[in-house]
């Protein structure tokens, strides 16, 4: 039935560039457009922008919301943490509701901290338990790379050979994408040696998005913990991530949540641990009890849920940041967002596809329940020279070793015309 609403759905696109205007007048969403900065040439003309799975593009309203924070602590100083119009102790707060929503979670099972790597460390130090019979990590065999290292380090720091204890799940010989039947026989096999599994819950490479609920359901079933990196997923795609069951989840806030360049991460606990004080963690004192956390003397009393992993007061201009594209979120409500992203992303498979070009070929799913709005683009006999010349031309995009362009047209600012002109330019070089 999928595959039949899919070729349906991919039959209402139309070549030409008066489709593309017509889709973008018709967009209850178009405006969002000029509520961003949009990178131009030298010339000033506006770039064609598709790497917001690498760095989101900065909101209009940023400066403002970051601006005020820098005026309340020219103006109050210290007296900011309290008087300020959004006073600082609890700014964190004002971003878990609207980021809940987001990544499909409850508001106790979210929180804003650290950066995305140090916050797997974190989960990790919680939810990985290794035994001599039970040491192993699962991971994707294509995992961002950051993801591996932390995964190897934590293999080292625990006295066991990372490459013994890493248990990959590959795609196939001549397959880009993974499967279930494959991570179902690794289960089988290795299950009872299996201490966690932490796979990214969207790969950045081919941009397949995994069913977070079944493979947390096959983890579970083997008794292993289950988190997932969630970089590619936040903001993309609807990540469900209570419903998922997974023990954690942590992402990033500078892709598709537009926050800025190294911006602080997030952090999901599901809420079955959100009172388990016996749950091995790394403290501070923003973990602590926000009624005695300026007595200083009191002995630890743990925050619940996800806050209760916080050890540092939260750096609040990165959290201006966030609040300004979160609150761009919550005007729109994302599934308007989601909405778009599947028509965008699905207007762009067909103008790829109707290029009918031997020397490339998407790898992304097509299915649009396992993907968010990147494609990834194989270049065959690839040099990288594909990718300069599109840059050239006008396109932002992203290349990933060996042979991949990958191509992200954002929902909240791209339009159906910048797809029309990426793909019309990218025809014009395969022609050349």
């Amino acid at each position: 039935m999928l595959e039949t609403i899919k070729q349906l759905t991919l039959s209402n696109y139309q070549l030409g560039l008066e489709f593309a205007k017509k889709q973008d007048h018709n967009d209850p969403l178009a405006n969002y457009r000029n509520k961003f900065h949009i990178p131009k040439d030298t010339q000033g003309n506006e770039l064609i922008y598709m790497t917001g799975n690498s760095l989101g593009l900065q909101p209009k309203a940023t400066k403002n919301y970051i601006n005020q924070e820098l005026e309340d602590w020219a103006n109050l100083g210290v007296e900011g943490h309290t008087e300020a119009m959004n006073p600082w102790l609890k700014y964190n707060e004002y971003l878990t509701e609207s980021m809940a929503k987001i990544v499909g979670a409850k508001p106790i099972e979210v929180v804003i901290m650290n950066t995305l790597t140090a916050n797997l460390h974190f989960m990790m130090v919680s939810f990985y338990k290794p035994t001599k019979k039970r040491f192993k990590v699962l991971i994707e065999a294509d995992a961002f790379p950051s993801d591996k290292y932390a995964v190897e380090s934590q293999l080292r720091h625990h006295g066991y050979d990372d490459k013994d204890g890493v248990i990959l799940w590959k795609a196939r010989k001549g397959e880009e994408l993974t499967n279930y039947e494959d991570l179902q026989a690794i289960f089988d096999t290795h299950g009872h040696e299996i201490a966690l599994v932490m796979i990214g819950g969207l790969n950045y490479y081919t941009g397949q998005y995994f069913d977070l609920k079944r493979i947390t359901g096959m983890g579970h079933k083997y008794g292993c913990m289950v988190g997932f990196d969630c970089a590619h997923g936040a903001g993309n795609v609807e990540l469900n991530l209570h419903d998922s069951g997974a023990d954690f989840a942590v992402w990033c806030t500078y892709k598709y949540l537009n926050s800025g360049p190294g911006s602080l991460a997030g952090c999901f606990v599901h809420e079955r641990h959100a009172n388990n004080k016996n749950l091995n963690r790394f403290t501070g004192w923003w973990s602590h009890n926000k009624e005695t956390r300026f007595r200083m003397r009191d002995e630890f009393d743990q925050l619940p849920g996800a806050e209760g992993w916080q050890l540092s007061n939260p750096p609040i201009l990165s959290m201006a940041a966030i609040k300004a594209s979160l609150d761009l979120f919550e005007e729109v409500g994302f599934k308007s967002l989601i909405q778009k992203s599947k028509k965008l992303t699905g207007y762009f498979e067909f103008l790829i596809k109707e290029l009918k070009n031997k020397h490339i070929k998407i790898i992304t799913p097509s299915n649009p329940e396992e993907r968010g709005c990147q494609l990834s683009i194989q270049v065959k006999n690839a040099d990288k020279s594909l990718h300069h010349k599109l840059t050239n031309a006008g396109v932002i995009s992203d290349w990933r070793e060996p042979d991949v362009i990958r191509c992200a047209p954002v929902p909240l600012y791209n339009s159906f015309q910048d797809v029309y002109q990426l793909v019309n330019k990218l025809k014009l070089i395969l022609n050349e």
